[in-house]
């Protein structure tokens, strides 16, 4: 019995802790939100004519029906000094024509066309990317993914949070309006749970990045040996920035949010994608195995038993008055990421975050049950501590 009551106490203990920790980050990540999300500098950092060169990485495999138009907003940028280094891995890839229709339409622009890549490891964007990494000319590097749109302003941001002491600038990931059920999914969860982990993470000193579009000084990608460096793991940019972290460098994030127009979506395309993320998260970081007590329904069941043993309240009364808390502030959460009208209804974000909510558990479990993952064209297997081996067909 004492054992038992120890036990109890235990998770009491856990359940209150739990409690204190989940509302810090929903608090923090709000308020960050408000304060230095899509907000205008008052103040320009350092002269327009003066900002840094910058070479932009674009790796493309495949096209969508938004490939193009998001492409064009590289072109367009309102930024003195960059150039666009366009990295295709296959010499049929639709995507190569598409490039060149966009060079031919800004001749003024100064953009390149990379073709066949360079094998030097597992990770098959990095092997994309290696011929224009080693082409680039000015000392900072912009990676940024296919998906990604940008305003004319957005190079200009993230140079000026690249002070002296910082070393990768980030974007926090978010997703433009788009129609149908999965894209309003995708809304909701880079507007309410990712974010919430994400900034309080950052916020919190941890070095939480996702390489949807980072901007990196290249001469200390290249102290850590260059991309090739990092071509064995397939979370190229966890590792990147643990790199830099290393380093003795700062992060900063800038004001505006990685904006995702992919043309091809899908709940089971989310679905995979966030089974994969969970992998990667669990051979990277093996205190990974505890974020399903950071959703919502799981967390909210806890809490509740630990508020009915210590408060005797009524768990359940307790369970749905946390979730619907929980679900007020996540909508608080997305309209300030969204700086906007959301474009669905209260209804639709109302199912679109139970569903989310729902799937949880099980994209963690799914991700437990199998060490495998599928990416672009490949297989891989992963290895505790980030490393992969391709799986290859006999």
């Amino acid at each position: 019995m004492a054992v038992v009551e120890l036990l109890t106490q235990g998770l009491a203990v856990f359940g209150g802790g739990l409690f204190f920790v989940l509302w810090l980050m929903h608090f923090m990540s709000i308020i960050y939100v408000r304060l230095h999300l899509n907000k205008k500098r008052s103040e320009v950092k350092q002269p327009f004519a003066q900002l840094a060169g910058v070479s932009l990485l674009k790796p493309l495999k495949g096209v969508d029906p938004n490939l193009i138009s998001n492409l064009e907003t590289f072109f367009t940028m309102d930024y003195p000094k960059y150039e666009i280094l366009l990295c295709v891995q296959d010499q049929d890839d639709p995507a190569v024509d598409v490039c060149k229709k966009l060079l031919g339409k800004y001749p003024n622009v100064d953009a390149r066309l990379f073709i066949g890549g360079k094998k030097v490891g597992i990770n098959p964007k990095i092997n994309n990317l290696m011929p224009g990494y080693e082409g680039a000319k000015y000392g900072l590097i912009w990676i940024c993914d296919s998906g990604i749109r940008v305003k004319p302003d957005t190079l200009t941001d993230l140079t000026n949070q690249m002070t002296e002491k910082v070393g990768l600038v980030h974007g926090l990931p978010y997703v433009a309006d788009r129609q149908g059920f999965a894209a309003t999914l995708e809304q909701v969860y880079f507007g309410t749970s990712h974010p919430r982990s994400y900034i309080s993470a950052n916020v919190t000193g941890i070095k939480c990045v996702t390489g949807m579009s980072c901007l990196m000084r290249k001469d200390v990608l290249d102290q850590a040996g260059g991309l090739v460096s990092f071509a064995q793991y397939i979370a190229e940019d966890y590792f990147m920035a643990k790199a830099i972290a290393d380093r003795g460098w700062k992060f900063s994030m800038a004001t505006q949010v990685a904006m995702q127009n992919s043309g091809s979506y899908s709940i089971g395309q989310f679905q995979s994608r966030m089974i994969r993320w969970t992998k990667l998260r669990i051979n990277m970081l093996p205190g990974t195995v505890l974020e399903p007590v950071s959703e919502c329904f799981l967390a909210s069941l806890i809490i509740g038993w630990a508020a009915h043993h210590v408060f005797r309240w009524d768990m359940m009364v307790f369970f749905m008055c946390h979730c619907l808390a929980w679900f007020i502030s996540d909508y608080i959460q997305l309209t300030g990421v969204q700086a906007g009208p959301l474009c669905f209804s209260k209804l639709d974000f109302a199912v679109a975050w139970f569903i989310r909510e729902s799937m949880a558990v099980q994209i963690f479990l799914s991700a437990l049950w199998d060490p495998t993952i599928s990416w672009r064209t490949g297989r891989y297997r992963l290895r505790c501590g980030g490393t992969a081996e391709e799986i290859l067909d006999v």
